[in-house]
């Protein structure tokens, strides 16, 4: 069938993009017989990934489920690439979210574990596939589970910012625990869903989030898009309003349950195929369906009724091939080579994989390769040199528990390099522990694919060769080559006074881009010059654009009113124009404090908060004293605090009135009680000057007083960021913050 639509530029394959080179991994791929090749297209594709949540490898029929029907998903996997060694990138959701939407490994990911309190948030140096697609004209939308905090608007980690344009579904990660919730997100708004209102179970979210997926392909059926689609089935508890076809069956409710749930996201994906077909654009998409680790066994569940994990051990939570291998099934009539593929393919390759199927630039620090020409059966695909997995998992599970010998809840790796596989566990919470202290155990997959017969003894090289590269896998902190735009403002903008805007263009890509832009958008009635140059004629890799702009707001402008600016860069890459763009926000000032105040008193011109909202004086100084957050360090309370989540950034317009600002900074003893392991740093800058920086913060440390001179300073902020890479317990609080005036 024809494409009814245009697009920037043509496919991967017609302009040309090779494979990486290969290693010396061995895989293969195995077609039926008489198969014919994709068609060469002259369009890229639509692209759809639905994820579903703790689906275990045998839950399918096409990978073996017996007692399970999954007819729809198991008929794809006929007519499609039905991958036998596809990895989830870790064995708990967030993390092996944050790796499939990245790109990046758990060993460089910016979220590596579940949440634990504070959910795990994406950075705004985090590059999603979305962002990649965005920038070549694809519609992006993502419904369902996002799983990462915190549950505002506005931030770096919601997925408006991280390139998605439309978003339905939940923030947070366990809020999507709830299967008749009471609310769901659309976009930065929380839409009340009126028929749970209550506790009722009027509306079952997977029924809302399938009306909303097909929805979308109405919406978009004229435009290329992308959609992740990620239904919570069928994560515990398993709660469905009609177990229908195992309503007779003599199994535990939960188990009922738990099969409709696999039967009803079979029906999910079917419902997709069905609605690509009756809009006629079945031949111009490719569909890719698998899950974000292996099966579950809460709410009463039985994965062992279901030999859920198949022929593998180990199941959610382990680093045993049960936890972490899942389905993977490509399908595109005419675009996907049908047959089978013993590839082992992390699904850190899906951020590679979708930009060359989009015939967009992918950043070149990524841990993910492109498994494009295995889909379309051109070039030869490369391989990994090794897997790598990496687990800081505080939930215990009786069977997960079991296959890890009682050590579940502690740190673990886990490293594949060709047939072999080795999985360590550290009997202390550190990764730095020396590595004869870890307790490693190595298999052979190519002949023990169940992982029963532990051959570190056997062979001590190879353990020590895995350990190593174990080792290399880890980065405590991850840096990124920046890639797309990236703006730059001043939290303060004066009326009537000029100030400074950058913006840079980054190619963080491998090749080369040309006919390089920026350009920079104000409200009506502002003033922009710019002041050095706003293209390059060329844009090596690694290479940036950087712009400067003089811009001045109105003398009229109303005070206290934040204003948008936006970025954009553009630029021809090898597979076509591609257009990047970064929003801002300066905010012209409220009035500078007149007498003695604290912060919790001051309303902020700027706020960033990893988690939730920033916790201050909600009565905004009505109250002449007591009225602030509640701050404990060593069993002394202390009124009138700021408490924040690492990494955030909190502003204050002293308009050169103030002159000291005073606290104590640390890790309150609340979130001391709930992990001893938050780690902070705290900065305090004067118009971005520096005035003071803390030591690491620690519960065990203490808080540290801060006093510092702020004579002449117009904007004072107040920054924490993580020190350790484990921002789930990086609460930190500021008590009796306040500024003296006269």
């Amino acid at each position: 069938m024809s494409s009814r639509r245009s697009f920037l530029a043509g496919s991967a394959a017609a302009i040309g993009l090779g494979a990486l080179p290969a290693t010396d991994a061995v895989a293969t791929t195995t077609a039926p017989a008489g198969a014919a090749l994709p068609e060469d297209t002259t369009r890229p594709p639509n692209l759809v990934v639905v994820v579903a949540d703790d689906l275990g490898y045998g839950e399918l029929g096409a990978y073996g489920q017996k007692l399970v029907t999954t007819p729809r998903i198991d008929g794809l996997a006929a007519d499609g690439l039905r991958f036998t060694d596809a990895y989830a990138t870790a064995a708990v959701c967030a993390p092996s979210r944050c790796s499939l939407l990245t790109g990046l490994h758990t060993g460089h990911a910016t979220v590596r574990a579940n949440p634990a309190g504070a959910q795990g948030s994406l950075a705004a140096t985090d590059t999603t596939f979305a962002q990649v697609l965005r920038a070549r004209g694809y519609r992006t939308g993502v419904i369902g589970k996002w799983g990462f905090g915190p549950e505002t608007a506005d931030q770096d980690s919601h997925p408006n910012a991280r390139g998605f344009d439309e978003f339905h579904g939940y923030i947070d990660h366990t809020h999507a625990h709830q299967y008749y919730p009471a609310y769901l997100w659309h976009n930065g708004v929380k839409e009340p869903v009126p028929a749970n209102e209550g506790g009722a179970k009027g509306a079952y979210a997977p029924d809302l989030l399938r009306q909303r997926a097909l929805d979308f392909l109405d919406r978009h059926a004229a435009e290329p898009f992308l959609l992740l689609l990620t239904p919570t089935v069928p994560h515990a508890p398993s709660d469905i309003p009609d177990t229908g076809a195992y309503a007779s069956r003599t199994w535990s409710t939960a188990d009922k349950g738990h099969a409709a749930q696999v039967s009803l996201f079979d029906t999910l994906v079917g419902d997709v195929v069905d609605r690509l077909r009756a809009l006629g654009l079945e031949d111009d998409t490719i569909l890719l369906v698998t899950s974000d680790n292996g099966p579950h066994e809460e709410g009463g569940a039985d994965p062992d009724r279901f030999d859920a994990n198949g022929p593998l051990r180990g199941y959610k939570r382990n680093l045993y091939e049960g936890g972490v291998r899942v389905p993977l099934i490509a399908w595109g009539p005419g675009r996907v080579l049908p047959g089978t593929s013993d590839r082992p393919t992390p699904l850190t390759d899906l951020l590679p994989t979708l930009a060359e199927l989009g015939g967009a630039p992918a950043p070149s620090d990524v841990d993910g390769l492109s498994a494009a020409p295995l889909l379309t059966g051109g070039a030869a695909t490369a391989h990994h040199d090794h897997l790598y997995w990496f687990r800081d998992e505080r939930g215990v599970t009786s069977r997960a528990d079991a296959q890890d010998r009682q050590r579940s809840t502690w740190l673990a790796e886990a490293l594949r390099k060709d047939r072999w596989k080795a999985v360590r566990f550290a009997p202390v919470r550190d990764h730095a522990l020396p590595d004869d202290q870890w307790q490693v155990e190595l298999y052979d997959l190519a002949t023990d694919v169940g992982e029963t017969s532990d051959l570190a003894a056997r062979y001590p090289a190879r353990v020590t060769e895995l350990v190593a590269l174990m080792r290399s896998s880890w980065q405590d902190r991850y840096p990124r080559t920046p890639f797309g735009t990236k703006l730059t403002t001043p939290p303060l903008a004066v009326p009537g006074e000029p100030f400074v805007v950058t913006a840079e263009l980054a190619n963080g890509s491998s090749r080369a881009w040309s006919s390089a832009a920026v350009t920079l958008r104000a409200p009506a009635g502002w003033t922009v010059r710019a002041t050095t140059a706003t293209g390059a004629a060329q844009l090596a890799p690694g290479a940036r654009l950087t712009t400067a702009w003089q811009v001045t707001p109105p003398a009229g402008a109303p005070a206290a009113t934040p204003w948008p600016l936006t970025a954009e860069g553009t630029a021809l890459a090898p597979g076509g124009p591609v257009r990047y763009a970064a929003d801002g926000t300066v905010t012209t000032p409220p009035p500078a404090p007149t007498r003695d105040s604290y912060l919790s008193d001051l309303p902020w011109i700027r706020a960033v908060n990893g988690w939730g909202p920033v916790e201050r004086d909600s009565s905004n100084g009505k109250n002449a004293a007591g009225d602030g957050t509640p701050i404990a360090f060593g069993g002394t309370t202390y009124p009138k605090g700021l408490g924040v989540h690492a990494y955030s950034d909190i502003a204050f317009h002293l308009g050169g009135a103030a002159n000291r600002f005073t606290a104590l900074v640390g890790i309150d003893d609340f979130s001391a009680r709930q992990s001893t392991t938050g780690a902070t740093r705290a900065t305090v800058y004067g118009d971005d000057r520096v005035l003071l920086t803390t030591p690491t913060l620690t519960a065990a440390t203490g808080p540290v007083p801060v006093d510092v001179d702020v004579r002449r300073v117009r904007v004072l902020r107040l920054e924490v960021t993580d020190a350790n890479a484990r921002t789930s317990f990086d609460h930190t609080s500021w008590a009796l913050a306040r500024v003296t005036v006269g």
